[in-house]
């Protein structure tokens, strides 16, 4: 082959993964929060059949993977995409594209998912692109507890919930509890004639909002964030941590950059998020999370170099 390791290991960083036993690639053109345009999907079609093999294949974090693509063409195949702004990328110990579900739409979600997700993709992926992290550092939006997205298993994932209390007051003891009778998770049964919620089994999933019609659950909630750190799949599993608290959506952004600062400061290279949280402890990251402190140490932590074991 006349391409050489040097030239693989380049393309790599620029989001394009040999084709086994070929010289040629696929390129990994980045979504945002997995949403294309109608123009977009057709140039990115164009660019497949223009470039590569005329295959496109949609990838875990939601960016499409264009096959075939010959290292003498990957230049040109940049430029092609960039017309209508779009670029290859979502490699390397850094953090990878954001994923989000349709919780902006779904019938289910609590926040609006495709714009939290471009807000973080804004500051993140594109902001700190240039930041070396430990490891790989992905980062998920669910709009509620039902995981489509699967949060928990990002390194950063952000659920959608509904905050509300619960008015036992209002409770009439009805023999038919609505709001027991619509709780997916069997959180609410009835105790000495009133609805009581065991918090311990309530996922604050929010469907069970306005079912009462005596008020007892509102009609009406607040839309907040729960917060995951550390999950990971694949050849070491590890469930994501939850952090104590609940989050607005304009305060998930700071969470993010906290935790990933701390990653940066305390794990090891090729060490993952969940693997540091492990080794270290969980409080030291809700410490980290609860307070500034790491906040004001940013540019001290951003431009030290990665530990070593």
């Amino acid at each position: 082959m006349s391409i050489t390791k040097e030239d693989i290991t380049k393309v790599k960083g620029k989001g394009f993964l040999q084709n086994r036993g070929t010289e040629c690639f696929s390129g990994r053109v980045v979504s945002i929060g997995g949403k294309f345009s109608a123009h977009q999907l057709k140039v990115i079609a164009e660019c497949a059949e223009k470039f590569g093999n005329g295959n496109v294949i949609f990838t875990s974090r939601l960016s499409a993977e264009i096959q075939g693509i010959h290292f003498d063409s990957i230049d040109a195949a940049c430029e092609f995409v960039d017309s209508c702004g779009l670029s290859f990328g979502g490699t390397g110990a850094r953090v990878r594209p954001i994923t989000a579900c349709k919780g902006s739409t779904c019938v289910y979600g609590n926040i609006d998912t495709q714009k939290l997700a471009e807000v973080i993709h804004n500051k993140f992926y594109i902001g700190m692109s240039n930041v070396k992290l430990p490891h790989k550092f992905k980062i998920g939006v669910g709009g509620c507890p039902n995981s489509c997205m699967k949060p928990s298993l990002n390194d950063v994932g952000i659920e959608g919930c509904k905050v509300f209390t619960f008015d036992s007051e209002k409770c009439k003891g009805c023999k038919v509890c609505a709001v027991a009778k619509s709780c997916p998770s069997k959180a609410v049964s009835i105790v000495d004639g009133k609805a009581v919620v065991d918090a311990s089994r309530c996922t604050k999933c929010g469907v069970c909002i306005g079912k009462c019609p005596f008020g007892a659950a509102p009609k009406e909630a607040e839309s907040a964030c729960r917060v995951f750190v550390g999950g990971t799949w694949g050849k070491t599993q590890r469930m994501g941590t939850l952090l104590s608290g609940i989050f607005a959506e304009d305060e998930v952004p700071t969470v993010i950059e906290k935790v990933m600062l701390w990653y940066k400061e305390n794990g090891f290279a090729k060490e993952r998020l969940g693997a540091a949280i492990d080794r270290i402890g969980v409080d030291s990251i809700e410490k980290a999370v609860a307070t500034n402190d790491i906040l004001d140490r940013r540019d001290e932590i951003l431009s030290a170099d990665i530990k070593e074991r």
